[in-house]
């Protein structure tokens, strides 16, 4: 029988989109979810019939990484969503403008 070797480096690149995205109001999310997704599927495959597969602790290691990126981003969209919700439209962009007219960004 041959041995399925389980690439980590798809599961990789999307955490690292999704650390990356998390900047943007915690979109990093998807990526990450996808991710973690994906690692926590082939692991299953593996659970299934475990002497086919190599590699499963380094895919246990990139499902590891993707829920902490996972967590991240859920918390940081969960605190814009919480901003959004209670924060004044005009304080938001008078705080904007503020942070244009100091950068230099004339508008």
């Amino acid at each position: 029988m041959e041995r399925i070797y389980l690439k980590t480096t798809t599961v990789y690149v999307l955490s690292g989109l999704g650390l990356l995205c998390c900047c943007l109001g915690g979109m990093g999310v998807i990526p990450a979810g996808i991710a973690f997704y994906m690692a926590h599927s082939k692991l299953k495959d593996v659970e299934l019939d475990p002497e086919r597969y190599e590699n499963f602790k380094g895919m246990n290691d990139a499902k590891t990484v993707a829920l902490v990126i996972l967590i991240i981003n859920a918390l940081y969209l969960l605190y814009t969503v919480y901003t959004l919700a209670t924060t004044d439209w005009d304080v938001m962009i008078e705080q904007t403008n503020e942070i244009m007219r100091q950068s230099g960004y004339d508008y």
